[in-house]
């Protein structure tokens, strides 16, 4: 990390409305799950980087135990800019090698995961100041612009220009011979 952790963990508790912890009520500190999963992944990180064994250690087994409970499978390996905010608990999906930018909002239902085979093949690189509406997913070697809304529901595995809103999931069929052929790998009889 080029900052200070202090730094990063200033600017993420910004996005949930407060400028330092002590200006948290108890009762909220015990409900924003996503700031304090993201202040452990971030201290997993910068432990890890500066080689702090024990306290990458300890703060490993607690993020362990957080994913359990808050339903939130994000490494401490993925790359995430400042102002990360994660709405809500639950069923928070992202793959350790995709990259997020600056003031990313993802809320509950999200996946940001690798697509194995196909055109996009690989992880989504996601531009700064991103709303990630519930329950979408975002898949493959993609690019998401900055600037951009994706809207709750929304099925993504195409680049998304900066200054854009995605909306929907129009699902079509089309007809294909072996359309499972580059996603289907190691068959069995």
């Amino acid at each position: 990390m080029n900052c200070k952790l202090s730094d990063i963990l200033k600017s993420d508790l910004k996005r949930y409305g407060f400028e330092s912890e002590r200006d948290i009520p108890f009762i909220t500190k015990r409900e924003m799950y996503g700031y304090r999963f993201t202040k452990s992944l971030r201290k997993c990180k910068y432990y890890k980087a500066n080689r702090n064994r024990f306290l990458y250690l300890f703060n490993r087994i607690r993020l362990a135990k957080m994913s359990v409970k808050y339903g939130f499978q994000i490494s401490y390996a993925t790359e995430i800019g400042r102002g990360f905010y994660i709405g809500h608990m639950g069923n928070v999906v992202i793959n350790s090698a995709a990259k997020i930018g600056k003031n990313v909002n993802i809320s509950q239902g999200v996946t940001i995961g690798i697509a194995n085979g196909g055109v996009h093949s690989g992880v989504p690189k996601i531009g700064n100041n991103v709303w990630i509406g519930a329950n979408s997913v975002i898949v493959g070697g993609i690019t998401v612009g900055d600037d951009v809304i994706i809207a709750p529901n929304t099925f993504v595995n195409f680049d998304v220009p900066a200054h854009s809103v995605v909306i929907g999931s129009k699902a079509e069929i089309h007809s294909k011979e072996n359309a499972t052929e580059h996603y289907i790998k190691n068959t069995v009889e």
